[in-house]
């Protein structure tokens, strides 16, 4: 009998086109099935809609996803910010992963979900051009949907730290694709990589309870097809969700 496919979380956003719904980019689900191996699990960012014990206790793990608004200064203590905001999404995505962490499962995050990581453990965040950030990058710079991952820049990595040794790599070539970056680190999370030019965090990596915690600032999933870092992003993944250990890498590729 062939090994059932894990069942991987991925929480949804609230929009409104003529009603409101929820939605998911598709880009985020075909590495998961293609590269991950798992069977993906849309979950509602609708508080109220699951039970995120019961929810947790059947995920094999959770992927906190990119999105278009900004997590809400409010969980990090700041005051109210005009930009587009998705609250029962943060109410969502908190619960959820600190359920999943707390049960020892692997939680992931892209973008928002790295910022979403971050405010769990306590930590904060500051809005574009704060702090001297270069890379943050939204649609209204970029132009076009398109033009939104042409944008690229080094990120360095944190030496002996788990990308680096399931790259290879020092140093990586990523897209950047964000309007919102990590001020304070939270409680626990270790530094895995930092943009060398304004030393933003890039990623965070954390094992609290036994299941891993890895997110990442830029976009894999945009070019997971081509990119030999992006696809082992979705590797190490799969490995979490199999409760593998970090697999050799097979080559120093960076972009």
């Amino acid at each position: 009998m062939a090994r059932a496919r894990p069942v991987i979380g991925v929480l949804c956003c609230n929009e409104t086109v003529d009603r409101p719904v929820q939605t998911v980019a598709s880009r985020f689900i075909r590495p998961l099935t293609q590269l991950s191996g798992a069977t993906v699990l849309l979950v509602p960012a609708m508080a109220g809609a699951n039970d995120t014990g019961a929810l947790a206790a059947v995920l094999d793990g959770l992927l906190l996803t990119g999105s278009r608004s900004h997590v809400a200064p409010a969980r990090y203590g700041e005051p109210p910010i005009a930009a587009p905001q998705d609250p029962e999404r943060d109410e969502v995505a908190l619960a959820l992963a600190g359920r999943m962490i707390e049960a020892g499962k692997p939680v992931y995050g892209i973008c928002r979900g790295m910022q979403e990581l971050n405010v769990l453990f306590g930590g904060s965040l500051r809005a574009a051009g704060d702090g001297g950030d270069r890379h943050h990058r939204g649609l209204a710079a970029a132009g076009s949907y398109d033009g939104l991952f042409a944008h690229r820049h080094p990120v360095e990595l944190t030496p002996g730290g788990r990308l680096a040794r399931a790259t290879g790599a020092r140093r990586l070539s990523v897209n950047s694709v964000h309007e919102q970056g990590i001020a304070r680190l939270g409680t626990g999370l270790s530094v895995e990589a930092v943009a060398p030019d304004d030393g933003l965090v890039e990623a965070i990596w954390a094992r609290p309870c036994g299941g891993e915690v890895l997110a990442v600032q830029w976009h894999p999933e945009w070019d997971a097809g081509e990119c030999a870092v992006s696809r082992a992003f979705f590797a190490m993944l799969g490995g979490a969700l199999r409760g593998e250990g970090i697999r050799v890498h097979q080559g120093r590729e960076t972009s």
